[in-house]
């Protein structure tokens, strides 16, 4: 199937009209749909951004880790899911994004030892569906095969944005394979935890969701509505304190609330977009918390340190109150405590707290010079309810 000339700016103007907006990354081969969808009046109402991340440090810092292959399916959704990302983070909340992923190995200078193939995907709200088409070796020169791939790439973003546009593997000759797929949605992943399938899922910088990624070493939990610039330079400070990395934490329960709804943890999850990873728990609690993150230390308010010593929270049973201690010092975990101004307006610090002689090594003081931010998500949310009255 070749397209006339006309009939693929006729498509691309279709896709600049879809209502949808795109970012590409395109790595190995195929940039030239880029130019393909600039050629036509109106891409700025379809395109957000492109990027060529081709050399493999420009491809692993864009999606944030070194991936095992770089031209395969999975690295192709990894893109297409970083692309989401970041055009997420850049939009207007509603948005109708599409992020498209591809990677190819084609014609080289040198021998290819592989198939010559090509991987895309595209990532949506609604999930993720991806491609690959194999081409055969020999057949084609390189300036052959990146046209070829631009148009697979133009083929599968005109779906992607609700575009009547021929099969991809109308392009390809007899006998070169074309398969297509649906990756499982991100969403999906956060449904089933809020259903209980999942004890905790891990939302990294760029939007991927892992289900089995490794404790991080300082966890930084909290409901995060919203996320303020208290939040962020405490997050900072701990992290120099440290000298490792920290990951947010909310939990979907509560103790005594309604669990989050899903549209509620994806829209707090878009505050972190390409900045920090979070974890998404069903562990209301510190206890809980601890058998998630063993050897993990947890940063806090005071005024939370003050309540994970109170016997009144353990239903007034003080060795209650030390067992749930000790199991979290007997797991690893240690807290580091931030000071707080109270509603009185006087400092609280650890001093302010009489810890159990016992458990004092676990809890030690982010002292006041190294953070002090006296804002509180409360707070944010008082001042814009009341903007919202007048």
């Amino acid at each position: 199937m070749i397209l006339s000339d006309a009939a693929w700016r006729n498509l691309i103007a279709s896709m600049h009209a879809s209502g949808r907006k795109a970012a590409l990354a395109i790595t190995g081969g195929g940039s030239g749909a880029i130019g393909e969808l600039l050629r036509i009046p109106g891409g700025s109402r379809l395109l957000v951004e492109a990027q060529v991340p081709y050399d493999e440090q420009a491809l692993a810092a864009f999606l944030g880790y070194h991936p095992d292959q770089a031209c395969s399916a999975d690295t192709a959704i990894a893109m297409a899911r970083a692309a989401y990302a970041r055009a997420a983070a850049l939009l207007p909340a509603g948005s109708d994004i599409v992020g498209l992923g591809a990677t190819a190995a084609l014609v080289s200078d040198r021998p290819r030892r592989g198939e010559h193939r090509v991987h895309i995907a595209a990532a949506s709200a609604a999930g993720v569906t991806h491609c690959t088409a194999t081409l055969a070796k020999g057949r084609r020169d390189r300036a052959a095969e990146e046209e070829l791939t631009a148009r697979i790439i133009l083929l599968w973003l005109a779906q992607a944005c609700a575009v009547e546009a021929p099969s991809p593997a109308e392009l390809l000759d007899p006998g070169e394979p074309f398969t297509t797929a649906t990756a499982t949605a991100a969403g999906d992943a956060i449904d089933h935890l809020l259903a209980g399938h999942h004890p905790r899922i891990t939302a990294q910088p760029d939007g991927q969701l892992a289900l089995a990624a490794p404790p991080p070493p300082v966890v930084f939990a909290g409901s995060f509505n919203p996320l303020h610039h208290g939040h962020i330079a405490l997050a900072r400070a701990v992290e120099d304190i440290r000298q490792q990395p920290l990951a947010y934490e909310i939990s979907v329960t509560n103790v005594d609330k309604p669990p989050l709804a899903a549209s509620a943890v994806r829209h707090r999850l878009t505050q972190f977009a390409w900045k920090s990873p979070v974890e998404l728990t069903r562990a209301p609690t510190f206890i809980e918390k601890s058998r998630l993150f063993p050897r993990t230390v947890f940063v806090i308010g005071v005024d939370t340190a003050e309540r994970l010593i109170a016997p009144r929270y353990y239903d007034n049973d003080e060795d209650r109150m030390h067992n749930a201690l000790e199991t979290m010092g007997s797991a690893g975990n240690s807290f580091l405590v931030a000071v707080r101004v109270d509603a009185a307006a006087r400092l609280r610090t650890l001093g302010d707290i009489a810890v159990p002689h016992r458990f004092a090594d676990l809890f030690s003081e982010i002292p006041e010079h190294r953070f002090r931010v006296d804002t509180s998500s409360t707070e944010l949310r008082a001042r814009a309810a009341q903007a919202t009255t007048r």
